[in-house]
């Protein structure tokens, strides 16, 4: 499967990002636009309790199956907001370095973010994303 994105990267800008700094898309391509992945069991309770890696390993476990619902692959995704309830660095470090290694050499333009409080009963991670289907391909 092809993608329509085109990640974007600049010599001008610190190299110390591990993602690229922004992403492209051709004007035809068609955008889905994912909910917030949690990191739920299909029961509905919560993955990996106490557990920032854990959970931030569910998210993208979940994140694979809506976008293969929508038609689409994690390379397909055009950019990532990663939501951590914590305000120790580390502990967003932690979330972040399995979210980072989920895209590989995909790595999409993404905000990491420190929050109070999530939405479930201990839940600590939680990525929202963009993808992008279909559209002609960008050339090189």
């Amino acid at each position: 499967m092809t993608t329509p994105v085109q990640l974007v990267r600049s010599a001008r800008l610190s190299d110390a990002a591990e993602y690229a700094y922004a992403a492209k898309l051709p004007a035809d391509a068609e955008l889905i636009f994912l909910a917030g992945s949690c990191p739920l069991n299909i029961d509905g309770s919560t993955a990996a309790i106490g557990d920032y890696a854990g959970q931030a390993a569910k998210c993208i476990e979940n994140m694979h199956i809506a976008l293969e619902e929508a038609g689409a692959t994690i390379k397909n995704v055009v950019s990532t907001r990663v939501l951590v309830a914590s305000n120790k660095q580390a502990d967003l470090v932690e979330a972040w370095e399995v979210v980072r290694d989920a895209f590989g050499d995909h790595d999409v333009p993404s905000t990491l973010m420190g929050v109070t409080v999530l939405g479930y009963d201990d839940q600590l991670v939680e990525v929202e994303a963009v993808a992008a289907i279909g559209g002609t391909p960008r050339t090189a």
